[in-house]
């Protein structure tokens, strides 16, 4: 089924489907459960429009490549392009907020970061970004104030506080629009919490953005 932007309530959203730009390394408690380091600059990488996928169909993961891991992020949709942008053309450009998640091969991603090798492999195969519908940014009062959540048959796996990235939503997507050009129907990933782990065949799987919308789904493989 081809993926098409939506809003929470289901309604088709009329934009095109592109990239999603995402960046790694944006809170400091999933920064130290890697054991990884704090980068200077944003660490950003893309994954196709074929990683889009509905959130609220079951999230397919491979069946041979490892163990799948789940990274919950809010998602960002632009329906303007940004080049070289302000932060008040990045306001202007956003429709709105979701939650979208960065579906990680975590033996596949440890093998390359041994090699120096990017991480594509490992995180930009078909069906790695399932999304959630977007709510209008007029819904939010302030985009470093806001909550989300996974939860993995039934229990708490990731809690996540835009107050607590590192690099802010907006300050972060002119940042990457100086170092190329976004497109309408972009979306970014603005960076996981603390609480990844492995997603296994037929895990009941609920995320929540506070205060606008729960999305419950299962995990399959394919």
């Amino acid at each position: 089924m081809s993926y098409q932007h939506l809003d929470s309530a289901g309604n088709a959203i009329i934009l095109p489907v592109n990239k999603v730009v995402c960046i790694g390394r944006n809170y400091l408690d999933h920064i130290q459960e890697m054991n990884s380091v704090v980068s200077e600059e944003p660490l950003l990488f893309m994954k196709p429009k074929a990683a889009m996928c509905s959130m609220h169909q079951p999230i397919l993961i491979p069946s041979n490549r490892g163990e799948c891991h789940n990274e919950l992020e809010v998602a960002v949709l632009l329906k303007s392009p940004l080049k070289n942008a302000n932060e008040d053309e990045v306001k202007s450009a956003i429709w709105g907020l979701g939650l979208g998640l960065d579906l990680t091969l975590r033996e596949i991603q440890a093998s390359l970061k041994q090699q120096g090798q990017p991480w594509e492999r490992a995180k930009s195969f078909d069906n790695s970004a399932p999304l959630s519908g977007f709510v209008p940014l007029s819904q939010f009062s302030d985009l470093d104030d806001v909550k989300f959540s996974l939860s993995i048959n039934g229990e708490t796996r990731q809690l996540g506080h835009t107050a607590l990235m590192l690099h802010k939503i907006v300050p972060l997507i002119a940042q990457m629009s100086n170092e190329f050009s976004l497109e309408a129907g972009d979306v970014i990933l603005t960076g996981t919490p603390k609480g990844v782990g492995p997603l296994h065949d037929g895990d009941r799987v609920e995320v929540e953005l506070a205060q606008h919308f729960v999305v419950k789904t299962k995990v399959g493989v394919e």
